[in-house]
């Protein structure tokens, strides 16, 4: 890792391919996760999942992402920025091409696991790319990849049951494979980057993850994080299922998750650029979030009749993670800055979000329909509206360490 005084000068050409790495990165970087819902019924019948192992299919990329997140900045001082976001694509694609090969629910969800290792360390190392290459424009490539994200996450929601389709049935296992394709591909442009490694000094590094978590700013973070992506993969993991199991059809299940999460792709883009620019983040972040209360308590009212119309409130709803991703290059000073705020706020947040998908899952099973989780995801909505106005006052983690170490703050 390098300070920002050390970052590679690159030219125009090299500039562009870091920009189509970052845009192909983050493409990939839901798939893994999010392909599984559409097909969540074929992918347990198939591999006779029991309960429990379907709670923790739809559990494992929120552990996977806490787990496995938290050694990401370490891996990049260790290995190399550039190279270990190539190591984790391959990781990717090559456990999910076979992960759709296999017929024991075991070896499936270590495999998935993997795959999503993969994608959650590139996900930890996304914004202290940006901050390493484009310092100055955080809002601007920050809305770049969290859009190209909300592409991908979309094209899962949305194309896994088409792609899946085979002679009127639905196999899961080409729907599946498909992702590890594009991950093939994703992987192309940073076998030209590694060479940033090469050129990088070595620098001490300022802090880690431990001394985050000494500073309010990190756990302000991590919580508002892990508030959002609760909300998120809980979503993503079980509205195909409540779309189902009120009438729609897998095709209609899918497409309706596919526009709860393709409102994100316009928004992906507007979101950072207003959250870099705007005075008052807190007005933002209002408006994003009243969204959630009229998405939730319309499809709890009329799960059918305003299906279209509730899944675009939700979606709107879940665009506090653009804001957010925004949030962690713009409260630190400097690319390593950035990759221990990064780590420690997605590993923790993640933790906190692992309740998400497996609670609903608990809930539903107890109560028999899906009214007690919807109103338990509307309830959660206060805590995280509350954390994320913390969040948005203006605050560096440097700044905040180095008042508690008694020194002097970074500068950018």
């Amino acid at each position: 890792m390098t300070d920002a005084a050390d970052q590679p000068q690159d030219g125009r050409l090299a500039k562009v391919l870091v920009v189509v790495g970052i845009a192909v990165l983050a493409f990939n970087l839901r798939p893994a996760a999010v392909s599984i819902g559409p097909v969540l019924d074929e992918i347990t019948t198939g591999l006779r999942m029991n309960a429990a192992e379907a709670g923790l299919l739809t559990t494992l990329p929120v552990i996977c992402f806490a787990g496995v997140g938290a050694l990401a900045p370490r891996l990049a001082r260790l290995v190399g920025l550039h190279r270990i976001t190539l190591v984790s694509l391959a990781l990717l694609a090559a456990c999910l091409w076979a992960r759709s090969k296999v017929d024991q629910p075991t070896v499936f969800l270590v495999l998935s696991f993997a795959a999503l290792a993969g994608a959650a360390t590139a996900n930890i190392l996304l914004p202290s790319l940006v901050k390493l290459h484009f310092p100055d424009r955080v809002g601007l490539l920050t809305a770049l990849y969290s859009t190209s994200m909300a592409v991908g996450l979309t094209s899962a929601s949305m194309l896994t049951v088409p792609l899946a389709d085979h002679g009127g049935s639905v196999d899961w296992r080409r729907g599946l494979a498909v992702w590890a394709l594009t991950a093939v591909v994703a992987a192309v442009p940073w076998l030209v980057l590694i060479r940033h490694d090469l050129r990088e000094r070595e620098t001490p590094r300022p802090f880690g993850l431990g001394e985050v978590a000494r500073t309010r700013l990190g756990w302000v973070m991590a919580v508002f994080f892990g508030l959002q992506s609760l909300q998120a993969y809980s979503i993503f993991g079980w509205f195909a299922k409540i779309y189902r199991d009120a009438g729609f059809d897998a095709d209609t299940a899918g497409v309706l998750l596919g526009v709860i999460t393709g409102v994100s792709i316009p928004l992906s883009f507007v979101i950072p650029a207003l959250t870099a620019r705007v005075h008052d983040q807190r007005v933002l972040l209002t408006v994003i979030m009243v969204f959630y209360p009229v998405g939730y308590l319309g499809l709890w009212l009329a799960p059918v009749g305003g299906a279209w119309v509730w899944a675009v409130a939700v979606g709107v709803g879940a665009c506090t993670f653009p804001f957010i991703l925004t949030l962690i290059g713009l409260r630190a000073r400097t690319p390593a800055g950035t990759a221990a705020l990064s780590g420690f706020t997605q590993s923790v947040g993640y933790l906190i979000a692992a309740i998400g998908p497996f609670g609903v899952g608990v809930l539903h099973d107890a109560s028999g329909g899906w009214t007690v989780p919807l109103w338990v995801l509307l309830a959660l909505c206060v805590p995280q509206y509350v954390v994320g106005l913390m969040a948005a006052r203006p605050a560096y983690v440097e700044d905040q360490l180095a008042r508690s170490r008694g020194g002097v703050a970074v500068n950018s």
